[in-house]
């Protein structure tokens, strides 16, 4: 997702000072990928967030998806007093947020004490493997494809209805219809456009398969600024939709027919800007890319759980559903995990492994230590797939969050890219999870059980 030009803090001021601006959101992202933070006022940001920073509870990652307090946390606890932790902000974000009359946004890398930085923020994360990429003289650019469910209810009326019964933009399959997509074009044109006047580039947006399902794809630019967009965008999408009387979900898999993917796009650059997923031919993939894809498929079942990190996410994964079960790479194939394609310098793999529900910073974090590990372990090139993986005797994605978090928590691979706290901190995350669902007695469960059984 590509940027404009954000703002600077002079113009900032001038426009806080001409009354344009009155609020500044300040957000980092959590361990869900979701936009966490206050909003501040103009006279206290100058004076004391720009220059310094600001405090918030520790506990915003270490929490439940409904930012309940649960143990297991070595980052804090009850015993250890949910102290602060510091939102650093990271000027370079700062950008018109022209969903909100009057507002600003400004992300925030999460520290603790003495500035130090918090291995387990997921920005800190990527950033890691940034660095780790830098020391090759290398530099990735990505891009997210996050597809949504938009319904014709409110957001209060869908908790209301107890998710039941709603009703989809669109009553019938709109992939690619001009026709299904203009009846739904006022919430997605105020999207696309908030997100232009943002700074963030849009590039298109088309129908999907499930009915009310759409997406809105965005210019390829750096990996944190990829994500950083793409957070932006979850939260600007969901509160623009909101302001209509509508509602956006981003799950992995509402309901029983097509998925939301998160697709994600990655390529690498040299110094001088040349892509070296490329060989010497000007089109063929370079041994780099071919060993670089050998380690993101070795390690992707041990990374799944950061593909795919809810309960959920893992009924995507089925046969015939454009959603990836095997693990295995193919030129322009969609039944592959790991999609080739483009042309030129714009070669480059495509993770179809992730859902809508994903945080693209451990995403593409995942895909670089994986991909780096290929390389510098000199890893024989996998073969290329050809024909329907869905029916291969191929490598298998693994089939629930239990089994994904059980090779994430075990892996000596992860604990070495990522650091043992890292990975005992997002498995107690899994663990979490799981404890909550297998504690629900679900509808499935009643209309399975309450007259038959």
């Amino acid at each position: 997702m590509a940027d404009e030009p954000k703002l600077t803090l002079p113009t900032l001021r001038a426009m806080a000072e001409r009354g344009e601006i009155d609020t500044i959101i300040m957000a980092a992202p959590d361990m869900q990928g979701r936009l966490q933070g206050k909003r501040v006022m103009p006279k206290f940001f100058f004076d004391s967030v720009a220059s310094e920073a600001a405090e918030g509870c520790s506990y915003l990652l270490a929490t439940d998806i409904e930012c309940g307090t649960v143990p297991g946390y070595d980052l804090t606890s009850w015993e250890k007093g949910y102290g602060d932790f510091i939102f650093a902000p990271d000027l370079a974000t700062l950008r018109l947020a022209p969903w909100q009359p009057g507002a600003a946004i400004i992300l925030c890398d999460i520290e603790l004490k003495g500035h130090r930085p918090a291995d387990i923020a997921p920005r800190t994360m990527l950033k890691k493997q940034l660095e780790r990429l830098a020391s090759h003289g290398l530099s990735a650019f990505a891009a997210t494809e996050l597809e949504f469910i938009l319904f014709k209810n409110t957001y209060e009326d869908a908790w209301n209805r107890a998710y039941r019964g709603l009703t989809p933009a669109n009553q019938y399959n709109n992939d690619y219809s001009i026709l299904g997509t203009a009846r739904v074009e006022p919430v997605i044109r105020a999207i696309r456009n908030a997100m232009e006047a943002a700074g963030i580039q849009v590039e298109n947006s088309k129908g999907e398969c499930n009915l009310g399902q759409h997406e809105i794809n965005f210019a390829y630019s750096d990996a944190v600024t990829t994500c950083d967009a793409h957070v932006i965008y979850k939260e600007a999408a969901k509160e623009i939709a909101a302001s209509m009387d509508h509602a956006i979900t981003f799950m992995a898999k509402f309901n029983e027919r097509e998925g939301s993917s998160c697709h994600t796009h990655l390529s690498l650059r040299d110094g001088n800007g040349k892509a070296v997923f490329l060989d010497d031919d000007g089109h063929s993939p370079s041994k780099f890319f071919l060993q670089f894809l050998a380690g993101l498929l070795k390690h992707a079942p041990e990374l799944t759980f950061f593909f795919a990190p809810n309960i959920n996410s893992y009924k995507r994964f089925a046969t015939g559903s454009f959603a990836p079960t095997a693990l295995a790479w193919g030129m322009d194939n969609r039944t592959c995990a790991l999609r080739i394609l483009g042309h030129g310098k714009s070669l480059r793999v495509e993770n179809r492994l992730p859902g809508g529900d994903v945080n693209p910073y451990l995403v593409l974090a995942a895909m670089l230590a994986a991909g780096l590990d290929g390389v510098e372990s000199d890893l024989a090139p996998v073969p290329m797939f050809t024909g329907n993986a869905y029916t291969a005797g191929l490598p298998r994605v693994p089939n629930t969050l239990a089994d994904a978090a059980r090779l994430f928590r075990e892996s000596e691979f992860n604990k070495a890219a990522f650091g043992a706290d890292v990975v005992a901190h997002y498995a107690n995350m899994a663990k979490v999870e799981l404890d909550a669902f297998n504690a629900a007695v679900t509808d499935w469960e009643r209309f399975r059980s309450f007259e038959r059984m």
